[in-house]
């Protein structure tokens, strides 16, 4: 493809992007498995570890309200540059952090700058690849959450374990700065949201469409459902499974290759038979996965083929979802539609976090109570899924005919 005079390849503008996300999604999802790590050196209870999670959400979302009133007005690039330097500031104040109100500082400052990178990632590639190939594009882009946990997690673990839980925050915002000069060296401005459309467009226009709104609030369903489980997998599995915390960086190497391999086959099936069915299909998946693992006592099913159907049905659940949502906003208001939902997906899983802590209790020896309880929650808010998708895909279809 050719952007800005230059000749770029889509497989260099794909990797560069994902590269991105990989960094700005380890740094967030390092931080739960190693909770349990961090949390006995700084004399934090593992139950408010999802206060820590709640401390990059909330942050990303206001973030991702203010950046919606003007990251559409300027180069995609440059946005995206600068808030992958403040991501990287927040992950090295993370590694320096010394009790608790230290490290949510740094979560929060984190969230700031990681909020917007997401939402600046989606716009790159929604404005460079037509919805007929999109679905391809999103799963590699998506695909950085599975690498993260297929290399970043156990990495990050294991040199917890050989060094201190604050190496792998050092190492990470030491890649992260990588990242970023390559992108900037190899990656050309990105105005075609600008070239595309002259005119300003309308917080009206945006706001007016129903499809919108049933779309952001899909958003706070997929991720209010993950994130009341996600900041407490691993002090679960640990303290009241029984999983050693010398295997755990096996658990997330197995499941990311899983997911891996579940979103590049994923975003070929939506390609071709639509996000609803597909993204349906991963929410009743994922419905049972949690049922299975963490509401019947004891789970149905081990440990390891928890972790792999849960996934392995967020993958099909959220590449589906998420090529859906590429389709809803028009190219000149897409950095500002983005925006909002990336503020809506952040606000979502502090709120999720936020809640966990509430409802989850610190029994001796470790163990969570009240992990069933927050699941039911987490089923009932996933299956109100698929009908959002169905009514969405078919308004979409039904403004392309009359077009």
């Amino acid at each position: 493809m050719r952007i800005d005079g230059r000749e770029v390849s889509e497989n260099t503008v794909l990797a560069l992007v994902a590269a991105v996300q990989f960094v700005n999604i380890l740094d967030f999802v390092m931080v739960m498995p190693l909770g349990p790590d961090f949390a006995k050196a700084l004399a934090i209870p593992e139950s408010r570890i999802g206060w820590i999670a709640a401390a990059y959400t909330g942050p990303a979302a206001i973030s991702g309200l203010f950046a919606s009133l003007f990251i559409d007005r300027f180069d995609r690039r440059s946005v995206l540059g600068v808030a992958m330097l403040g991501l990287v500031l927040g992950t090295l104040a993370g590694g320096l952090a010394f009790d608790l109100p230290s490290m949510l500082v740094a979560r929060a400052v984190a969230g700031v700058f990681g909020g917007p990178a997401t939402s600046i990632a989606y716009a790159i590639v929604s404005d460079l690849f037509p919805p007929e190939r999109r679905g391809r594009a999103m799963g590699v882009l998506m695909g950085a959450f599975s690498i993260a946990s297929i290399f970043g997690i156990p990495m990050a673990l294991r040199l917890a374990t050989v060094g201190s839980w604050r190496a792998p925050f050092w190492g990470l915002a030491a890649l992260g700065l990588v990242v970023n000069i390559a992108v900037f060296l190899l990656l050309p401005r990105l105005r075609l949201h600008l070239e595309r459309q002259k005119e300003e467009a309308s917080w009206k226009a945006l706001l007016s469409r129903p499809v919108v709104w049933a779309t952001w609030i899909a958003t706070s369903v997929v991720f209010t459902s993950s994130f009341l489980l996600i900041p407490n997998i691993s002090a679960y599995v640990q303290h009241n499974l029984g999983y050693p915390r010398e295997s755990l960086d096996q658990l997330y190497l197995v499941g990311g290759l899983f997911n891996l391999v579940a979103m590049q086959f994923v975003g070929r099936l939506v390609d071709r038979f639509g996000s609803a069915p597909v993204g349906s299909f991963g929410a009743v998946a994922l419905a049972l996965a949690i049922g299975a693992g963490f509401v019947a006592s004891p789970p149905l099913i081990p440990v390891m083929g928890i972790f792999v159907g849960f996934m392995v049905a967020m993958a099909f659940r959220n590449v589906a979802f998420s090529t859906l949502g590429t389709k809803v906003p028009t190219p000149r208001e897409r950095g500002r539609f983005t925006s909002i939902q990336s503020a809506i997906q952040n606000l979502s899983g502090a709120t999720a976090g936020a809640v966990g802590s509430v409802l989850l209790t610190t029994q001796p020896g470790g163990a969570l109570k009240g992990i069933p309880v927050l699941a039911s929650i987490s089923i009932t808010t996933t299956l109100l899924l698929p009908v959002l998708l169905w009514w969405i895909e078919r308004t979409l279809r039904a403004k392309h005919a009359e077009n």
